[in-house]
């Protein structure tokens, strides 16, 4: 079997372009594609050259507070950084709280919520 690999999570957000630009302030992504997407919304792509997240919204932003079965038990999206640190001081610098800091194997880590109240992890092996 060929070794399998991440290539995206979609999660609905009030404002793709806020949540994209937020990770492309944190984690140095890129927008990688923005459009029409289902039910009339709108998504943007922002991740790095082979994954992504993409941040969808239904029209007036009328899926925001729909909960998908399928994706009720999401509990964060974590992302592998090489500076803990420094995202730490952008993640401040936007004006959002990192919490539950931890250093245990495989490695140091720590959380925030972003405007929308979805959780990251971010993580570095260094």
């Amino acid at each position: 079997m060929t070794q399998a690999k991440l290539e995206h999570a979609n999660v609905t957000v009030s404002d793709p372009e806020r949540s994209a630009l937020m990770v492309e302030m944190l984690f140095g992504w890129e927008e990688r594609w923005r459009g029409p997407a289902r039910d009339g919304g709108f998504t943007i792509h922002a991740g790095g050259e082979t994954d992504y997240i993409a941040f969808y919204t239904g029209p007036r932003g009328q899926h925001l507070t729909a909960r998908y079965p399928k994706g009720a038990p999401l509990n964060h999206i974590g992302v592998l950084v090489d500076d803990l640190d420094e995202v730490e001081k952008r993640v401040i610098a936007l004006g959002l709280r990192p919490f539950s800091h931890g250093d245990y194997e495989p490695g140091r880590r720590f959380y925030f919520l972003d405007p929308d109240g979805i959780e990251f992890e971010v993580v570095s092996y260094a």
